[in-house]
């Protein structure tokens, strides 16, 4: 009984020491991509020492998977790209942010309206519709943010103009323009607020419209531009090192290149004729 105490005890060590490598792993991991969370959830911008770490890890990673599927060249060449991807990504959460956010912009308007109507100032009406929790996240939080602000004295002007560089050009920009103009010139704010709220909503119905029109448009020539990639793929699948054998000729690397630029101006070209301007 001794000895097989003895021998569960090993095992049960052993799985104690795993259980605590892995928390700590994953704690550590969890420490490192908060960056992009916060990016995604907050919108803010990474510091420098965090797209440091960020850049790090997505280098180890891209290194690790190109060395597993196509040897260390290609593991080398991945992680080259590593903090440009990290950049693009915080980019990318950054963007979806800040669309959620222009999203929730007609709802914050029609409340802070009804809290105008109301009797209340500026500052009271941010400060009730901050309170009230019925404008969802993002919107909803910055507003709070700036409720926070100006509960701590901060003056009404700096406050909005955080929010409207945090928000970036679009709808925040017109509201917390047309809110200051109202602080100098006077005017029924909460009709401004109002139809400024319609023609928010009646913007982005337009914006929906074009991108359904031309969503089987922009879906075709993503797809005409990844056929040769699926090909070269499928080839090197059917055929270990063909491709290699492609690059010993001089003037295939030549026409693969040509074919490259093609392609990448193909794609820049789509990107921009599918962007919907304001």
């Amino acid at each position: 009984m001794a000895g097989v105490a003895a021998g569960v005890g090993v095992f049960a060590v052993w799985d104690l020491i795993a259980a605590v490598e892995g928390a700590v792993l994953s704690r550590g991991l969890a420490r490192a991509v908060a960056p992009l969370r916060r990016a995604g959830g907050e919108g803010r911008e990474p510091t420098a020492p965090e797209r440091r770490r960020l850049a790090v890890l997505a280098a180890a990673a891209l290194l690790g998977a190109g060395w597993l599927v196509a040897g260390p060249l290609a593991g080398a060449v991945l992680a080259a790209g590593g903090p440009w991807a990290v950049v693009a990504l915080v980019r990318a959460r950054r963007r979806r942010w800040r669309e959620a956010l222009a999203a929730g912009a007609p709802v914050a308007a029609r409340a802070l309206a009804d809290a105008l109507a109301g009797r209340h100032s500026l500052r009271g009406a941010l400060s009730a519709v901050a309170a009230d929790g019925g404008v969802a996240t993002p919107a909803g939080g910055e507003l709070r943010a700036v409720a926070r602000a100006l509960a701590l004295g901060e003056p009404t002007e700096e406050a909005l103009t955080r929010l409207r560089e945090r928000a970036g050009p679009g709808p925040w920009e017109t509201l917390v323009a047309a809110m200051l103009l109202q602080r100098e010139a006077g005017g029924d704010l909460a009709g401004l607020l109002r139809g400024t709220a319609d023609a928010l909503e009646e913007a982005a119905r337009l914006e929906r419209d074009a991108r359904t029109a031309t969503a089987q448009a922009r879906f075709t020539g993503l797809l005409v531009c990844a056929l040769p990639c699926a090909a070269a793929v499928l080839a090197e699948l059917a055929r270990p090192g063909y491709l290699a054998g492609l690059a010993q000729s001089p003037l295939t690397i030549w026409l693969a290149g040509c074919a490259v630029a093609f392609q990448l101006t193909a794609l820049l070209l789509i990107t921009r004729l599918a962007r919907i301007r304001e």
